[in-house]
């Protein structure tokens, strides 16, 4: 890193990805087939929902928005994904790649075909086959595939073991999840 020593207010990094489900014991099944996700914990539930003009103020709910429930779920190495389950007037239907906002996750796997056989099986729907990644991200074995979770999400399947032409020309290193102990 460049410039000043005080690091105050700066990001050690990404620490979850919070995203809206229609229902969530459906989306942790899905996460859970697809990618051996863990739930690490539910902070609401539905016998203590959030909801009223605070929670609508905190996070700029829709009037009349309900938060059933919210998981943590962990998801192999690095940020967690925060499960929501929110029911309220106008809900749409999940964002599509050209809308503004997020746009779609990422995990990292080792084993492109197996994670695509794994994604399908939990009821997620492949969009094209495995592609190989473009420009700088371009290597052996560099491959990606994108994804619809259930309830309409986008996903990538992303694999990157040939790194060196992106690490290259990068001030820092791009953040890769450790190998996976071997058992």
């Amino acid at each position: 890193m460049t410039g000043s020593n005080d690091h105050s207010g700066l990001p050690r990094g990404i620490d979850h990805v919070g995203v809206t489900v229609p229902n969530i014991d459906d989306a942790l099944r899905f996460l859970e087939e697809a990618f051996d996700a863990v739930p690490l914990y539910r902070n609401v539930t539905p016998d203590h929902p959030q909801k009223g003009p605070e929670t609508e103020k905190i996070l700029d709910l829709v009037k009349g928005t309900v938060v059933r429930e919210m998981c943590m779920v962990a998801l192999g190495e690095g940020p967690c994904i925060e499960l929501f389950e929110m029911h309220g007037p106008a809900q749409h239907p999940a964002a599509r790649p050209c809308d503004f906002g997020l746009q779609h996750f990422a995990v990292y796997v080792d084993d492109i075909e197996a994670a695509c056989r794994r994604f399908t099986a939990a009821g997620g729907v492949l969009l094209t086959d495995p592609q190989k990644q473009p420009s700088l991200e371009e290597g052996p074995g560099n491959l990606f595939r994108y994804g619809r979770a259930p309830w309409g999400m986008v996903i990538e399947l992303l694999s990157t073991p040939s790194r060196g032409r992106f690490d290259a020309v990068s001030p820092e290193k791009r953040y890769q999840p450790p190998p996976r102990d071997a058992v």
